[in-house]
């Protein structure tokens, strides 16, 4: 019996110490992300990923990408570290055969970045002054390392209290046009290397020379609109008066009121304007009564004498108008329904006036004079002539007329003028003149105009194809020179020379 119970323990300690204890398993899951710069969310390679508590250590890809595998499930922080970046930190909860995914935006380091140098404005120099309407401007700067810099240029109109900024600027000069004339601006240069805040230079100011009034105006298409710009002879400085995005034409300048008064599209209608020599100061006249009849490209007005007042059509009505926009009148209509295309006004006979009217389409043309007192017809210029006609001007002393005529007879529907002529009549003699025999083919003379000294003429020449560009040109009556016919602006139409 005792050496039974003996054999019954050992078996017992053997059992129990054969037994095994069971190792824990916590099971793994996944971590992606992604890594890009803070704002623009480009992906940034190489970098650095790890997690605490420890896990593997990758990179991110050419994408920005990364991934960990067969890390312990748990809870993680994660961080991305990069040279030149902020080192970023997102949490992490690792679940067993899960993924989890995650962004990191790096925001760009400025430990070690230094700020760029302030720039130094070389030209203009401050207090300049009567400068083009057009300004080169010239600094200098420097960065404190190898950062890219890229520039601002701020330009304030003291006049105007209003700010112009050039942003984006790579090089150290840039060029502005259209500066306002005898106008003061201030200018500063902002320069950034995209880490630190912007440093901005010092202040220099300057002002554009004043206005000189110019003999020459015309019409000139851009931006698909007609804009008014002045000009010498020599064409060396044409200045634009009216805004590219404004469809403005016909100009007529007045020197003894200052003023030029032209037409604009406003709204579908076409009214009468005036402003200022140099531009500024424009004004709607009409309202109720806009411009009209056939084709607005076709229909003039003019000065009355000493300025006061300016005649303008209305189909079959011709107005007159106060240059302020007051006192509309009528002053004349038609007997038999026809439009009144064009009006030009005496300087020194202010009763006469010479109308040209034509039907709604464009032909049976008459250019006659009027005597506004007895509203009579004075003397028929040009009538029962087949094509197109037009262009009017008087000259002072209400003795010349001249105007332009398609002598190839041609009426269609286009309105198509295939050889325009300028013609001279003479109101004593009644007696009408070609100007220029030598008009080349396929081109027409169009909008004559007397010069100041009324010896000679300003008129566009434009060729009879579609499309064609129109040039200025001017012919002198007394000229001893074979060619006496001189190229004055390219580009340009409705001229007037005042």
């Amino acid at each position: 019996m005792k050496i039974k119970y003996i054999v019954h323990c050992f078996v017992l300690l053997l059992a129990i110490s054969c037994t095994e204890d069971p190792i824990g398993e916590f099971g793994t899951g996944t971590i992606t992300g992604k890594v890009v710069t803070e704002g623009e969310n480009l992906p940034l390679e190489n970098v650095k990923i790890s997690s605490n508590p420890v896990s593997n250590t990758v990179f991110t890809d050419a994408d920005g990408n990364f991934t960990i595998t067969d890390v312990e499930a748990g809870q993680y922080s994660v961080q991305a570290e990069l040279d030149g970046y902020v080192t970023a930190f997102e949490a992490s909860q690792v679940e067993e055969g899960r993924v989890n995914n995650i962004v990191f935006e790096l925001e760009v380091s400025t430990v070690n970045n230094e700020a760029p140098l302030a720039p130094e404005l070389v030209s203009p120099a401050d207090t300049s002054e009567e400068l083009a309407s057009e300004v080169t401007f010239l600094w200098t700067s420097g960065a404190n390392d190898e950062d890219n810099l890229s520039y601002v240029l701020e330009l304030r109109n003291i006049s105007q209290n209003s700010i112009e900024r050039f942003e984006n600027l790579t090089d150290t000069t840039y060029t502005v046009s259209d500066l306002d004339r005898g106008t003061s601006y201030v200018w500063q240069i902002i320069v950034s290397d995209e880490i630190n805040e912007p440093v901005r230079s010092e202040t220099a100011q300057f002002s554009t020379e004043g206005y000189s009034a110019k003999d020459y105006h015309f019409a000139r298409i851009i931006n698909s609109n007609a804009v008014i710009f002045s000009s010498s002879e020599d064409g060396s400085e044409q200045v634009a008066l009216t805004d590219f995005d404004q469809n403005s034409f016909r100009p007529r300048k007045n020197a003894e009121v200052g003023k030029i008064a032209f037409l604009r599209t406003v709204g579908g209608n076409t009214h009468l304007f005036t402003m200022n020599l140099d531009g500024s100061e424009q004004k709607q006249l009409t309202q109720d009564v806009p411009v009209n009849g056939f084709r607005i490209s076709d229909l003039d007005f003019t000065w009355a004498q000493n300025g006061s007042k300016i005649y303008y059509p209305h189909f079959d009505k011709l107005y007159s108008i106060n240059f302020d926009g007051s006192g509309r009148t009528l002053i004349y209509k038609t007997d038999d329904g026809s439009f009144i295309s064009e009006v030009a006004a005496a300087d020194f006979d202010d009763n006469l006036i010479v109308i040209k009217t034509n039907n709604n389409q464009g032909y049976n043309a008459r250019i006659f004079t009027v005597s506004l007192s007895s509203q009579s017809v004075v003397d028929v210029i040009l009538e029962n002539e087949p094509g197109a006609a037009g262009g009017l001007d008087i000259d002072a002393n209400a003795n010349r007329v001249i105007f332009s005529r398609d002598i190839s007879g041609s009426e269609n529907d286009s309105y198509r003028i295939f050889r325009s002529r300028l013609f001279i009549y003479d109101i004593n003699t009644q007696v009408t003149n070609q100007i220029i025999e030598n008009t080349p083919s396929g081109k027409n003379d169009l909008d004559p105009s007397f010069s100041p000294t009324e010896g000679a003429v300003i008129f566009t020449r434009v060729s009879n194809n579609t499309g064609a560009v129109p040039e200025v040109f001017k012919v002198e009556f007394a000229s001893s020179s074979t060619n006496p016919v001189q190229l004055l602006f390219t580009n340009a139409f409705m001229p007037d020379w005042e």
